[in-house]
Formats: C-alpha cells, sequence, structure tokens
C-alpha cells in the first residue's frame, strides 16, 4: 500500500474514493496518485487546425484547474499526492500507470450499473476491474473513517484462484481483518453436495498451505449469495476473484467479480486471476 491510484471524475464518488484512499495512505504511510482521463478524440490532438489545438490546450488547462481545486481537500493535508491527466478515458493505460509507478492497489467509486446499461455499456468500475492487474478496491458510498476489520473472501476453488487466494490473506495480515472465506452452491448444473464441496475445498486449501474455515453457503446464483453472505455477517468489504474477460468472451460468459462489484453495497476488492 505505499503507492495508490485514485481514479477521479470530480464527482461525489469519486470524493469518497479519494477519501478512503487517503485513510489507506496515512495508515500505511503511502503516497497518491490521483488520476483524470479526459474524453479528448484522436481528430482534436492530431488535427492541424488552429481552432482544434486551443480547444485541447483549453480542455487540458481547465482539467488542470479542476484537478487542483479537487485535490484542495484537508483530508489529504501531509499525503504525498501527484496528479496526472491522461487525454483519454482508456481504462487499460491504469495498468500502465500502476506498472510505470510500481502502484499497489487502484482506488475508485462507482454507484453501479443495472439493466440494459449494464449489459450494453458497463459500469466504469466494470471497466476498470477488467483491465487492471493490480488488485482494484472499490468505494460504494461516504466512509468517515475507512478500515476493514472483517471481509469476504468468495471463489470457485479451482487452482487458477489460487493466486487470488493468497492475496487475500496478504490483503487480511496487512489488514489485520477477518478473512470469511465462502463457497457459493447454486442449484444448477454445478450444483455440488455438502461432502464433494468439500473435498474440493480441502484439496485446494492443501495445495494453497492454508487451514481457513470455509462456510458452503446456497443461493440461487453465486453473486447474489456473495452478496447476501457479505450482508449476512455484517462484513466491512468483499474480495473476489475475476477473470477480466474481454469482447465477445465477456458478453456472453460475463465475470462474476464485475457483476459483484456493479450491485454490492459495500466495498469490493477484486484480484485479477
Amino acid at each position: 500500500m505505499k503507492k495508490i491510484i485514485v481514479l477521479t471524475d470530480f464527482s461525489e464518488q469519486s470524493n469518497h474514493a479519494l477519501k478512503a484512499a487517503a485513510d489507506l495512505a496515512k495508515k500505511f504511510s503511502g503516497e497518491l496518485l490521483v488520476v483524470h482521463m479526459l474524453e479528448l478524440n484522436q481528430a482534436l490532438l492530431t488535427s492541424p487546425d488552429g481552432v482544434y489545438a486551443e480547444q485541447t490546450v483549453f480542455l487540458v488547462k481547465l482539467a488542470e484547474k479542476n484537478l487542483k481545486e479537487f485535490l484542495s481537500k484537508p483530508y489529504l493535508e501531509g499525503l504525498t499526492v501527484t496528479p496526472i491527466i491522461k487525454h483519454y478515458k482508456v481504462f487499460s493505460e491504469l495498468d500502465s500507470i500502476a506498472e510505470d509507478h510500481s502502484a499497489d492497489l487502484i482506488v475508485m467509486g462507482s454507484n453501479g450499473t443495472n439493466g440494459f446499461e449494464e449489459i450494453f455499456i458497463g459500469s466504469n468500475a466494470e471497466r476498470v476491474v477488467r483491465n487492471a492487474t493490480v488488485p482494484v478496491l472499490v468505494i460504494k458510498g461516504e466512509i468517515t473513517d475507512f478500515t476493514i476489520e472483517r471481509f469476504v473472501f468468495a471463489c470457485d476453488f479451482n487452482d487458477d484462484s489460487l493466486p487470488a487466494f493468497q492475496k487475500a490473506r496478504e490483503f487480511a495480515e496487512l489488514f489485520k481483518a477477518s478473512m470469511e472465506v465462502v463457497y457459493i452452491n447454486t442449484p444448477n448444473d454445478n450444483f455440488m453436495s455438502n461432502r464433494d464441496a468439500y473435498q474440493k475445498i480441502n484439496k485446494f486449501l492443501t495445495k494453497a498451505n492454508a487451514a481457513d474455515q470455509v462456510e458452503v453457503y446456497n443461493d440461487y446464483s453465486v453473486e447474489q449469495g456473495i452478496i447476501n453472505y457479505g450482508n449476512t455477517i455484517l462484513a466491512d468489504a468483499i474480495a473476489i476473484p475475476t477473470h477480466g474477460r474481454k469482447g465477445i468472451s465477456h458478453f456472453f460468459n460475463g465475470s462474476i467479480g464485475e457483476d459483484v462489484v456493479n450491485h454490492a453495497r459495500i466495498p469490493v476488492i477484486t484480484f485479477k486471476i
């Protein structure tokens, strides 16, 4: 948690994310990289027309002014804050920024999406989660003093979830938090008896060299089961692996991690598989 990227569009949700990130930076003696993405098109940037050039300069200067004002928050006093402005709204660029600066985490705010907007557009948080290789923390509302004492970690206990499980354990140790591990059992082709489920879980834990207690929780869908279980145990956050599927694969298969990011009401942290 030494370097934390915060994505901002100057909205109320961005302010909530910035505040949470500031709490983390203070807790772990870290610094913030605050990123704002302009939505300039290629024609505007490359046109030889002087008018377009003036418009580009104006928009960049305006963004710099707005970002400076946005960062004049009392809760940022004493922190090292680096403003970064990108010309395009390309979420894959966040991963490059994280790599260039050796960032440990991306923090952003979100209201989530539903219905047709979710299917055909998707939330900004969903797009960040899909592209980022570093963990992404999505803040869903205002939190006075952000900390995590108890969080849910849900996965399918397949071998490809092992790295995410280990990262979640490190996250729990860092926060000195309790990690409640859960397997969501659903009434479909993937339904498993408790005996079979625990056999699969025990094999996974053996490979992970872990002795965590795992709850088998029954629900109608994996997404709803994760959210309901989190509500049941009064979790501060939900942690989940995500495949980051893109294109046609994403449209038809989706991502449970992205669905939870869209619909959960508590913070969600994702770990890329």
